[in-house]
């Protein structure tokens, strides 16, 4: 999952929900593999299983992106703080978050570890993002009716609503104190929810690949291995060719900073938790010379609009799915889909396995078979990982960028690192 809840919860004693999907995946791949060397037809009835997951994914959605967008704009602030600082930070998230997105679409068109899958679209689904004029996008952008729109599933207008609706409950102040709290307990409920889920998700998980093995065969497990090692690649060209020249045009202290941020990255990629990250991150940041005003805002702000590896990670995965279920998406498709990932990647911070909610409610909205959600979670672990890394990464980068902006960053020397080091706060 790409964020958790910042306090650890209890221990409970028993198997973990990842080792549990592994455990489903793994019989998955078994039972496919004996229905594929047997009698491929009974693959079928695996199917409705996965589609039960899918469908309790559905019914999160349109709740969950309202409430959890609306509470991040309104009720965190953000809108109320209209400085010089909140602009530039907004603009860098943008430029470097669209960079990601793009940078996710090349890579899984040029490697194509979606065809040969063999995924099936199911009854009466096709394509939605047909070719429309600048006009007809731009219309569809806003809604007749959210309680339309939240009832199609339109995730691209039911963003537009929230954000229109976020900003004017930031604008009355106090008066809007008890919607402000009513979302925010919305969005809580919908992160028990997909708790409650999850618990599902072996089932699912198991279910999916057993049928997809079974009717496609085992060849469908190199598709996943591909789709793995593209994400990697593509999130290792992304720090090379986008973060690294940010740092050296804004004249970031390069091995300062990695020295700084190395623990909470590696905190995050074993924990595949932004959040449990997020205390060391804000304390190095200060100690490597961020003013604590700036890392207060900027880093935390980060957190919800800055994913640069989930958001690269849904562009990719997106058309993954397409390549699977053999639908070849044109450019201006697919740049709508950028557009539709740019938006909603930023509604969800905090929600566990956000990415996943994202990415069944972009297919969805392209009508894509969802089935390939199912498909990639029995590996998405491995791609949290990494993609949650990055996410820490791009955030404690973007705090110091802004800093440097601003020009309030007061480089630490080697020897106050050196003791801070020494004392255990760095």
């Amino acid at each position: 999952m790409d964020h958790s809840p910042a306090t650890p919860e209890p221990r409970r004693r028993g198997i973990s929900l990842t080792t549990q999907i592994f455990i489903g995946l793994a019989l998955g791949v078994v039972i496919g593999a004996i229905i594929d060397a047997t009698n491929p037809a009974w693959a079928v009835y695996f199917r409705p299983f996965s589609q039960l997951f899918l469908r309790l994914i559905k019914m999160i959605i349109a709740p969950l992106i309202f409430a959890t967008l609306v509470a991040g704009i309104a009720g965190a602030g953000h809108f109320k703080i209209v400085g010089r600082m909140g602009l530039r930070a907004i603009i860098y998230f943008e430029i470097v978050t669209t960079l990601a997105l793009v940078i996710g679409l090349v890579a899984v068109n040029i490697t194509r570890p979606g065809d040969g899958v063999n995924l099936p679209m199911g009854a009466g689904s096709e394509v939605t993002a047909k070719a429309q004029t600048w006009d007809q996008i731009l219309l569809h952008v806003f809604p007749e009716s959210v309680f339309d729109a939240m009832a199609r599933g339109d995730v691209l207008q039911i963003v537009t609503f929230s954000i229109f609706f976020g900003i004017a409950l930031g604008m009355i102040g106090e008066k809007g104190r008890p919607v402000i709290t009513w979302c925010e307990a919305v969005a809580e409920t919908m992160f028990k929810f997909t708790n409650i889920v999850m618990h599902y998700a072996p089932i699912g998980v198991g279910a999916a690949i057993a049928y997809t093995v079974g009717h496609g065969g085992l060849g469908v497990l190199y598709n996943l291995a591909w789709l793995v090692a593209t994400l990697y690649m593509a999130l290792a060209f992304f720090i090379l060719a986008v973060l690294l020249p940010i740092a050296l045009i804004f004249k970031v202290p390069i091995r300062k900073f990695i020295k700084a941020v190395k623990e909470p990255a590696i905190i995050a990629f074993s924990t595949t938790s932004s959040e449990a990250a997020l205390p060391r991150a804000m304390e190095v940041l200060e100690r490597l010379g961020v003013p604590r005003r700036i890392v207060s805002f900027v880093l935390p702000l980060g957190y919800s609009f800055n994913l640069d590896g989930t958001t690269l990670y849904l562009s990719l995965a997106a058309v993954f799915v397409a390549q699977a279920a053999g639908v070849e998406l044109t450019a201006g498709q697919q740049f709508t889909m950028v557009l539709t990932l740019m938006l909603t990647s930023k509604g969800v911070a905090g929600v566990p396995r956000a990415s996943l909610v994202i990415l069944a409610a972009t297919l969805a909205n392209f009508g894509l078979p969802l089935e390939g959600v199912t498909l990639i979670l029995g590996v998405d672990e491995l791609m949290d990982m990494a993609r949650t890394m990055t996410n820490v990464i791009g955030n404690c980068l973007a705090t110091v960028v802004v800093a440097k902006w601003e020009g309030e960053f007061v480089e630490a020397s080697d020897e106050e690192l050196a003791f801070a080091q020494a004392r255990g706060e760095i």
